[in-house]
């Protein structure tokens, strides 16, 4: 990786995990890189400023105090850092996959977290937590998506070892036929050879390797199928309220109606498509979140971790 590519990274790690504006001078503090004099500072900034734009990344300028006139700061906020994929190729992928991973492994790298701690040692608040891309995954199936993507495009057969909802692993087989991504995670959609029917699996919870190996000879892909229509059930059935810990919860605040704000918690109200699916992403994110309402959900998640315990001890 190339320093400005490094510099670059770092610095949209730093505006994106701030809490209020950072000025130029802490930037320059902070974030490895600007180094020379002054003004060459100020001009690999100002270049900087120009690629992240030029990427669609939106740098909110403001004041730290809008009351008095201090120097200029900048920040990028969460809400608007988001990528709408639309329809995407096998290539195209594995090529984002690609990038997926640089970008998680150079938020926790070294430089990254040196100019997190270096905020917070002059007194910038700054969360590492919230950064995009760094929710909890069972494994990094980043390294499948290449193999993934060509077994799509051949019509190979797929084994792998899953991890249902209930957190039981049971070994699928199935023929690929799509690739979608929702809430920051992505799913696998093939057709189940064992009860030949569309399933769909969420790739962060396949255990261990995948395997590749020929596939049916008289397979036919399923007319009609579209990959963004795995996410649509209509209208949802209900909401849930659910009340999620500050700076936790990425996935379910990307499908969420509407938030209300509750001091070191906020209230998310989620439509339910499905119950198990929203049950199975709330154990995700254990005691950062609570369910207030409907009961059922709450039966379902009291069911599972009665489960869990019995079968994990």
């Amino acid at each position: 990786m190339s320093r400005k590519i490094e510099r670059l990274i770092n610095l949209t790690i730093a505006l994106l995990a701030t809490k209020r504006y950072l000025t130029k001078s802490e930037i320059f503090r902070s974030v490895e890189g600007y180094e020379g004099s002054p003004e060459t500072k100020e001009r690999m900034f100002e270049r900087d400023k120009d690629d992240l734009r030029s990427l669609g990344i939106e740098i909110e300028v403001g004041s730290y105090d809008p009351l008095f006139n201090d120097e200029a700061g900048y920040r990028i906020k969460q809400e608007k850092y988001q990528l709408d994929l639309g329809q995407i190729t096998p290539t195209e992928i594995s090529l984002l996959s690609l990038a997926a991973q640089a970008w998680q492994g150079a938020s926790f790298d070294e430089a990254a977290q040196k100019a997190l701690l270096k905020l917070n040692s002059i007194g910038v608040p700054s969360d590492s937590l919230t950064l995009p891309g760094a929710s909890n995954k069972l494994s990094d199936g980043g390294r499948d998506f290449p193999l993934i993507a060509k077994a799509i495009a051949d019509q190979q057969l797929l084994t792998f070892t899953y991890i249902d909802s209930q957190l039981f692993q049971n070994v699928r087989k199935i023929v690929p036929i799509g690739l979608s991504s929702r809430a920051g995670f992505w799913y696998l959609s093939g057709v189940d050879q064992e009860i030949q029917e569309i399933r769909t699996f969420r790739v962060d919870r396949i255990e261990g390797e995948i395997a590749a190996s020929k596939g049916p000879r008289d397979f036919e892909t399923p007319q009609n199928f579209d990959p963004k229509g795995v996410f649509e059930g209509g209208s949802p059935a209900s909401f849930a309220s659910i009340d999620v810990r500050k700076g936790k919860g990425t996935s379910l605040r990307a499908l969420a109606t509407s938030t209300e704000s509750l001091g070191e918690w906020d209230r998310l109200r989620v439509p339910i498509y499905n119950l198990h699916t929203l049950a199975s992403m709330v154990l995700w994110h254990g005691n950062d979140v609570f369910v207030q309402q409907p009961q059922e959900l709450r039966e379902i998640l009291i069911g599972q971790l009665d489960s869990l315990v019995k079968s994990h001890g």
